[in-house]
């Protein structure tokens, strides 16, 4: 899994808002060079660029460094990584110790706003071994074999908050329970150009090793989660859905009625499940033991 360093920003002293220089050398067990609040137990402070463009659309103008983070990165859910997890960015090596913090009554974005991010959104790390990091530069999530996954719901209702989702979190639930590492757990309409946008993004800056989708793949006019992951692919691989199927067959004979593919795009597995939290979670539980050995070999790690 790899993302992209967005903003590189620090504070020459404290009480000041962080600004954005582009480029500055990490120091190990110190932080960024000349920022004031390097030399804490909570060297460097990262934060998602994700998470920041979703408070701007709420109106409220924000800078680079506006929050306190020192690295401003896409790609990453932050607070959904444990502590321990480590992150490698050219000769930089970091280290998570603590996902969140209490909001400070000097932070300028609750001065203005009544509200921060940095609190629920942010983490701080350690720096294992130092370095330079610019604008630009690929972070990269260093997992080992560990495998990766992110969780894609389509739901008109769930998206508005008219309902509360609850596949979602009961194939996370699976998910973390095997090992995996669930980088992210998003929800969207059931809108063909939104779900394949979503799709093409979280494989193409996240990179997990495979992509769970819930709901969508029915006979509804509105199911078009079938349609955005055939668009994704770059290559089929349809023995999974139909293994599904057939496994869902077993349980309900209205299985037939599903239209859940499952595709590959670059090194990435994306698999429809069920949008019913029974079904999603049966049917994840069916195909993980095989991916065992699927996702190593589309690692390029194993003998097909």
């Amino acid at each position: 899994m790899k993302g992209k360093i967005r903003a590189v920003c620090i504070s020459e002293k404290k009480g000041t808002a962080k600004k954005n220089i582009k480029s500055c050398k990490l120091l190990e067990s110190f932080g960024l060079e000349n920022d004031a609040h390097a030399g804490t137990w909570r060297e460097v402070s990262l934060l998602s660029f994700e998470r920041v463009e979703d408070f701007k659309k709420s109106g409220v103008e924000i800078s680079d460094g506006d929050f306190g983070e020192n690295l401003l990165v896409e790609g990453f859910d932050f607070k959904t990584f444990p502590v321990g997890t480590r992150f490698k960015c050219n000769d930089v090596e970091l280290e998570l110790i603590q996902i969140g913090k209490k909001c400070h009554s000097s932070c300028n974005v609750t001065k203005r706003t009544g509200k921060c991010i940095m609190p629920t959104e942010g983490v701080f790390a350690h720096v294992v071994h130092g370095g330079v990091v610019s604008e630009g530069d690929e972070l990269e999530l260093l997992e080992g074999r560990r495998f990766s996954a992110a969780i894609l719901v389509a739901s008109d209702r769930c998206s508005s908050g008219e309902r509360e989702d609850k596949s979602g979190p009961v194939i996370k639930e699976v998910l973390q329970k095997n090992g995996y590492l669930v980088c992210s757990l998003t929800i969207l309409p059931d809108d063909e150009d939104g779900l394949f946008n979503a799709l093409c993004q979280i494989a193409d800056i996240q990179k997990p090793d495979v992509i769970f989708t819930s709901g969508g793949t029915g006979f509804s006019p509105r199911d078009m989660m079938r349609e955005a992951t055939m668009r994704a692919a770059t290559k089929d691989a349809p023995g999974i859905a139909e293994a599904i199927r057939a496994f869902s067959m077993n349980i309900t004979p209205r299985a037939m009625l599903s239209r859940g593919a499952s595709v590959i795009r670059g090194k990435t597995l994306i698999i429809n499940l069920p949008g019913s939290p029974k079904a999603g979670k049966e049917c994840a539980e069916f195909v993980l033991p095989v991916l065992e050995h699927g996702i190593p070999v589309l690692r390029g790690e194993g003998d097909a």
